[in-house]
């Protein structure tokens, strides 16, 4: 039986979803979408101009539509109030081949087939900028290899940490 996300947004206090998907250039697309509309975003999806969202097509192609997957569904650390949906495109009926999922989904597929099991994981790594985006955000930082230094490290305490405790609230380790 699907999960309904009308429901696990009452229980778990979401108030919007962004239903997402990656264009051709690895950018994530999304619409944010009130909760009181997400049965039928989950039945009909959400519509999107392929040509906008850089899917190698032209104006004339029809919308797609962007069917979000329960199962992936993340409630955001540091916004609770959002859930982020992953999602299926689709266009006239059938999966919109050139969408990234649906390549990856396809190739999973055939891995299996030949009897291998895909095991992916995140590695997050970040930078961190000044809110200008020209410098790095310590600008005590001097050294000519910063890495791991612990006075750096401890400077950036704030924003590191709560970081950190957003990825182990996702569950990336």
């Amino acid at each position: 039986m699907t999960t309904k996300l009308s429901e696990v947004a009452s229980k778990r206090g979401i108030h919007y979803f962004l239903i997402s998907f990656v264009d051709l250039f690895g950018n994530l697309r999304s619409k944010l979408v009130p909760t009181r509309a997400i049965d039928d975003m989950q039945k009909n999806g959400a519509g999107f101009a392929g040509f906008a969202a850089w899917l190698d097509m032209t104006p004339a192609h029809p919308d797609m539509f962007a069917i979000p997957d329960p199962d992936s569904l993340i409630q955001l650390p540091w916004k609770k109030e959002i859930g982020w949906l992953a999602s299926d495109l689709w266009m006239d009926g059938k999966p919109v081949e050139a969408s990234p999922r649906v390549a990856l989904k396809r190739q999973i597929n055939n891995a299996e087939k030949l009897g291998f099991r895909i095991k992916a994981g995140v590695e997050c790594e970040y930078h961190l900028i000044n809110s200008e985006g020209t410098g790095i955000a310590d600008e005590q930082d001097k050294q000519s290899k910063p890495c791991y230094d612990q006075q750096s490290l401890m400077r950036q305490y704030p924003v590191i940490s709560q970081i950190c405790d957003s990825m182990i609230e996702l569950g990336w380790g």
